[in-house]
């Protein structure tokens, strides 16, 4: 049946059949991953996002008022890696469809090439052979079949051929891909998504979910800018001109070369500004060239510092300082104001109490957020937990590599200077709170503080879920398996503390604490039984301390430094 047009309610349909295709097959997408580990969550994450977006939407005939709804949704609902890049895609989407009440071949065809820049641009360092491949892909098959005959039938059937073909191929692009003998999760997710709204289009239901190959997707995330000084902080709302869009690459480009600690958070329809900068004047200038400023603020950082030093000094002396933080507090945020704030990923509530020390200061406010493997916070939690905290700056502490996509979300989403630490366990996460230095604030402390955090060995330990092969070693179901950071396989063996210790053995030498962080599977007495059997194979430790983390998955998490 040919299909030449198609409105927001039909738009709104498909999206609700490829989200109920996806949800079919999140079991299937969760089992399979290129480390036999229980964290398989690939599925889960790109579900959460889609059913978080579908929630944002309200019965409209327009396609841009549909899309608008949903690149909300998805941006504030976003978990875990997969489900950032998934959110991208919508918002290149909506961007592609900007205008439109109802589309076209083409326009859908534009709309995905749109979303494959979009997903793109969400990743620094991006890397082929993951989802960010098969938007890819589709959207270059999408665009030459919409040049072709414009129908929406036709580009949708040839953008899902294309997705399945570059799934396929992912295996021969990435090494431990082709070594686990699996494709990429979250390309397998965009395929199912993919598949949902096709088979609405042309009116079939739903086939049971079929068994695809393993593949998971280990996308690496992004670092935070760098930020240096202090001098002026400029923050703006801007709206395009009529007619006309924002380019925010040219913004920030210009931005870096003008100030630092720049932020450019938003679309081609609106965005909010932030850079430290001498000369708050050219900042302006340069936006009133760009649009309408909707609201603005310049504050003298050096002028709060020298308040809050002063304020400082009038505590010690007992005498009563005013409040430089005013009344800008978000409703539900505590009213007293900090200098600083920590943002905390955890994965068990053992480690909370750990976190919460650097608090006992009165100058740093903490809050802690549950996750970590298979919880992922949404990057709409984590900006929940940035509104209320108390703190003028704040520093967010991931403490596993599939929440630094999220949390990186939220950073440039909130309404004050925010920067992501991107320490991938909750080890580092401790460790780097060590180099924290409130004064620096958190652009002063976001380096030295991710150095700190390697500074630490860190290894992860749980038993393998199934039987995969794993670089050039087999495992079976059952072993125990020794990881690093980066899901990188140390050891592994049947004998669980023997794993362990061949695990340990990759340390660089000279550590003297060993920290075990026992979870919910192990107990008090079998670690203290592990700790002594650290202890004789290195006898010249420090010590060896126990700790109940309670964390979920993970037998141990063990530091050494």
């Amino acid at each position: 049946m040919v299909r030449l047009a198609c409105d927001g309610a039909g738009l709104l349909e498909a999206v609700r059949a490829a989200a109920a295709n996806l949800e079919g097959h999140v079991d299937e997408i969760n089992a399979l991953n290129v480390f036999p580990v229980p964290d398989g969550d690939t599925g889960s994450n790109m579900l959460a996002t889609c059913r978080e977006m579908l929630r944002y939407v309200r019965d409209d005939s327009s396609v841009e008022g549909v899309v608008d709804r949903l690149r909300e949704g998805a941006l504030f609902g976003a978990r875990g890696n997969s489900g950032v890049i998934l959110s991208q895609i919508v918002r290149g989407l909506a961007e592609g469809f900007a205008g439109r009440r109802r589309f076209n071949g083409l326009d859908l065809a534009h709309a995905l090439a749109s979303a494959s820049t979009a997903a793109y641009g969400a990743v620094p360092r991006p890397v082929e052979g993951t989802m960010l491949t098969v938007i890819r892909e589709a959207a270059a098959a999408a665009v030459a079949a919409a040049e072709r005959e414009n129908d929406i039938g036709v580009v949708l059937g040839a953008a899902t051929d294309a997705a399945e073909k570059a799934l396929a191929r992912t295996p021969s692009l990435l090494p431990v891909l082709r070594d686990a003998g699996v494709v990429d999760a979250g390309g397998a997710g965009l395929l199912r998504l993919f598949e949902g709204a096709l088979r609405f289009l042309r009116g079939e239901a739903s086939p049971p979910a079929t068994r695809l190959p393993a593949f998971p997707s280990p996308i690496p995330a992004g670092t935070a800018h760098r930020e240096t000084g202090h001098g002026y902080e400029t923050v703006y709302l801007i709206r395009p001109f009529s007619g006309q869009l924002l380019d925010l690459d040219r913004i920030a480009t210009y931005l870096v070369r003008t100030g630092e600690s720049v932020n450019v958070a938003g679309d081609a329809k609106a965005a909010k500004i932030h850079v430290h900068s001498g000369r708050p004047d050219l900042v302006m200038r340069h936006a009133l060239r760009l649009g309408r400023i909707v609201s603005a603020t310049v504050l003298d950082l050096d002028h709060q510092v020298e308040e809050l030093r002063e304020a400082r000094v009038a505590r010690v002396d007992g005498s009563i300082a005013p409040d430089p933080a005013g009344d800008r507090v978000a409703p539900g945020a505590d009213t007293s104001r900090v200098p600083l704030g920590i943002i905390a990923v955890v994965p068990g509530d053992g480690f909370t109490p750990y976190f919460e020390e650097v608090a006992l200061t009165g100058e740093v406010a903490v809050a802690i957020v549950r996750g970590g493997q298979a919880e992922n916070p949404s990057a709409g939690e984590i900006l929940e937990a940035i509104r209320r905290s108390p703190a003028e700056e704040l520093l967010i502490l991931p403490n596993n590599p599939n929440v630094k996509l999220a949390a990186g979300q939220a950073a440039e989403m909130s309404d004050r200077p925010t920067r992501v630490v991107p320490t991938r366990n909750a080890a580092e996460g401790l460790a780097a709170l060590l180099a924290l230095q409130v004064a620096d604030g958190a652009s002063g402390n976001a380096e030295r503080m991710l150095r700190a955090s390697r500074e630490v060995q860190t290894m992860l330990v749980t038993a393998a879920v199934r039987d995969a092969r794993v670089g050039d070693r087999h495992v079976r179901e059952g072993q125990t398996m020794a990881l690093d950071p980066d899901d990188g396989l140390l050891a592994v063996g049947d004998d669980r503390d023997t794993a362990i210790l061949d695990g340990m053995g990759s340390f660089a030498p000279g550590f003297g604490l060993v920290t075990l962080w026992y979870g919910h599977d192990a107990s008090l007495a079998e670690a203290e039984g592990l700790a002594r059997r650290i202890r004789v194979r290195w006898p010249a430790l420090d010590d060896v301390e126990v700790r109940a983390g309670l964390q979920p998955h993970y037998r141990y998490l063990i530091s050494a430094e």
